[in-house]
């Protein structure tokens, strides 16, 4: 079974008949102890440290369909080397570019994008109100912006709305974290390690509604909630919206409050906190176990992880582009 690989140190990357040799180096630069990757066991690689690799692995890379995404030192989502599409098709591509530039099409699309990640953002919340936060407040003003949805007439004034919504849902925050704080939303830089924590699982979730909408036939550069934008695939920004209070909050939330990470797991410097190599390494295994988790699909009746759901979620933007069913995000119900 294929997954996704972490490579934390830096390096260089090259390959060996099928199989991925990662060679690491020291402070120094002396090389260590080479690490061997099967190729059929990859389906992805996120490199966080320095990788020194050639335009001949990139090419078996690519027709290995394998992407390789890249962080910089503070963690910074810094671009990706994407295999060429091999699903992409032309009649989707004109339906999906005209979804785009009709706005009534384009503004259902992103009502929808943003209905979604706010009921799931509430069902964080009311999942903590049952079990004693007091969250009352957050969760009536989240519901009070949420009724102007439908009303929006412009993505600019949508953007607000969710803005807005989001704002209130990270009130909530303080309430149910037991120890870190969250005292408010910064990103460039996050000031504390709550901010730290949410900065760093957005991208692991946008990244990986890239990789999921990069095996359907859409096309990642054409968006509808978010303005499409030269240098970014912005159809993930928006897939994102409705899985990040599902994926990155959880986990947020899980590893805190059972002080898997501490704030000892962080480091400060140049006026930001970022997660030591340690912490790193233990949010993404509570990150690829949440992934791989699986719930019962009430459409489709069975088992699905995760992961999967965002997939199923693209699929359900395609048959929306070709006329076959109305998109309806998905929204949690545990």
């Amino acid at each position: 079974m294929k997954k996704t690989y972490y490579l934390f140190n830096p390096g260089r990357l090259s390959r060996r008949d099928n199989t991925l040799k990662f060679t690491p180096v020291d402070e120094s630069g002396q090389e260590l102890m080479p690490k061997y990757i099967p190729v059929e066991s990859v389906s992805d690689l996120y490199i966080f440290g320095s990788l020194d690799a050639n335009s001949s692995l990139y090419n078996f890379l690519g027709k290995q369909q394998i992407n390789v995404h890249f962080f910089d030192y503070y963690e910074h989502y810094t671009g990706s080397f994407y295999a060429k599409e091999y699903l992409l098709a032309g009649k989707l591509q004109v339906s999906q570019t005209q979804h785009y530039l009709s706005h009534k099409k384009r503004l259902a699309i992103a009502k929808s994008f943003v209905k979604g990640a706010a009921a799931n953002m509430l069902r964080n919340l009311k999942y903590y109100q049952t079990r004693g936060k007091e969250l009352t407040a957050c969760i009536d003003t989240m519901d009070s912006w949420c009724d102007g949805i439908d009303g929006a007439n412009a993505i600019d004034e949508l953007m607000g709305i969710e803005g807005n919504i989001r704002q209130c849902y990270y009130v909530g925050f303080d309430e149910i974290l037991k120890d870190l704080k969250m005292e408010g939303r910064s990103k460039q830089p996050p000031k504390n390690e709550v901010n730290s924590l949410i900065s760093f699982g957005n991208m692991l979730c946008y990244t990986i509604c890239l990789d999921q909408i990069y095996h359907t036939q859409l096309n990642p550069t054409i968006s509808f909630l978010h303005e499409p934008g030269a240098r970014r695939f912005s159809l993930a920004l928006d897939l994102a919206e409705i899985f990040k209070p599902m994926l990155v909050d959880r986990v947020i939330f899980s590893v805190l409050n059972k002080q898997q990470l501490k704030a000892s797991d962080f480091h400060e410097g140049t006026g930001r906190i970022t997660l030591k190599e340690g912490g790193k390494k233990t949010f993404l295994k509570a990150w690829e176990e949440k992934l791989s988790q699986t719930i019962k699909h009430r459409s489709l009746g069975r088992h699905v992880s995760y992961k999967h759901l965002i997939k199923l979620e693209c699929y359900k933007l395609c048959n929306h582009m070709i006329g076959t069913r109305e998109y309806k995000p998905f929204k949690a119900w545990w």
